[in-house]
């Protein structure tokens, strides 16, 4: 694809809902967890919940705050491996959730489940964020490496973060 036609899909905000249909569709080839009762798997669901508020805070401070400035390219790299660790945490955290909550019919823990998603869009305002930053501190920034990394890194973090069965 050309280059022009993937920066034109990031800014028209098509990418958000490529990178959720992506993260569904590795979420749809994993295994079924395994039965439990409502209670488990509220337990489970709000764990995860919990995590993805304690994330969003994080990032939420980053939004507000001006860009930081750097003394040197390492420190730069590490500031933003760190925050778009975070964006990947997040969304493993929204994800997890949602697979828990599949694990049993209760439409109300679902729905629960579900409310978090629009935190993603907070990761995606950190990418631009950060782009700005990046621009700032005279440092190299490609958002579509970025996303790619994200992409490919969920689904990872998913694994690492679900609770032992």
């Amino acid at each position: 694809m050309p280059r022009e036609y993937i920066l034109g899909v990031m800014r028209s905000g098509r990418l958000a809902l490529l990178v959720a249909v992506l993260v569904l569709g590795a979420q749809a080839t994993q295994a079924a967890p395994a039965s439990r009762s409502v209670s488990e798997a509220r337990a489970r669901v709000d764990h995860h919940l919990h995590e993805v508020e304690a994330v969003a805070g994080r990032l939420g401070t980053v939004l507000t705050a001006p860009c930081p400035t750097f003394t040197s390219r390492a420190e730069w790299k590490q500031f933003q491996e760190a925050k778009v660790d975070d964006v990947v945490l997040l969304m493993a955290h929204v994800e997890q959730a949602w697979v828990e909550a599949k694990s049993v019919k209760d439409d109300d823990l679902r729905r629960e489940a579900k409310a978090p998603r629009r935190r993603v869009q907070e990761g995606r305002r950190l990418v631009e964020k950060l782009q700005g930053c990046a621009a700032q501190n005279h440092a190299a920034f490609d958002p579509l490496a970025v996303w790619m990394r994200i992409e490919r890194e969920v689904p990872r973090r998913q694994a690492e973060i679900a609770l032992p069965e």
